[in-house]
């Protein structure tokens, strides 16, 4: 049982220090030349150069005026689907530069309105957004029982329904 009370020390430090270095950088980060950016914690690691929204509501409410689609990525830190898809997002050069076109949202949690779950409350899960306020029941990926998920490997078939919202959008309005 000794190894046991290693590894939960061990794993405080970790928190701690994580905790302390945050803090530290924030001290730093003092800089008014840059344009005010959103706190980093909305991007949750999907990419942190991109402006998120913070809620659902105020991601509908930019789609319609700015008449951008909406990128809705629902995702649990703890699950490891997420993850792996989160880190081929944020390493996609390609997808990174598209998503700017997008207005942006990561949930952790589910919302109550249920067209963001038309199959199920699974994650991660992709959805897109009209501006209409449409949810794009036609932009799935390749699993017929989930249809809004996307494994690492389907990031060009994520990045390929992107380019899909976007054209779509045009022909439409």
């Amino acid at each position: 049982a000794m190894e046991r009370n290693y590894v939960s020390v061990f794993l405080l430090l970790i928190v701690i220090s994580c905790a302390l270095a945050k803090d530290a950088g924030k001290k730093d980060s003092k800089d008014t030349t840059a344009k005010p950016k959103l706190p980093q914690t909305l991007s949750r690691g999907w990419g942190d150069q991109l402006i998120w929204t913070q809620t659902y509501e105020e991601a509908l409410f930019r789609s319609k005026h700015s008449q951008k689609p909406l990128m809705i990525i629902h995702h649990l830190e703890d699950c490891p689907h997420s993850q792996a898809l989160k880190k081929v997002f944020a390493e996609h050069k390609d997808i990174q530069k598209l998503a700017e076109k997008f207005i942006l949202l990561n949930l952790v949690y589910e919302t109550t309105d249920k067209n963001l779950a038309p199959d199920g409350q699974y994650v991660p899960r992709v959805l897109f957004i009209d501006p209409s306020l449409t949810v794009r029941a036609d932009i799935t990926g390749r699993y017929s029982n989930r249809l809004y998920a996307y494994e690492p490997s389907d990031i060009s078939l994520l990045y390929s329904n992107m380019q899909k919202a976007l054209k779509l959008l045009k022909t439409e309005l």
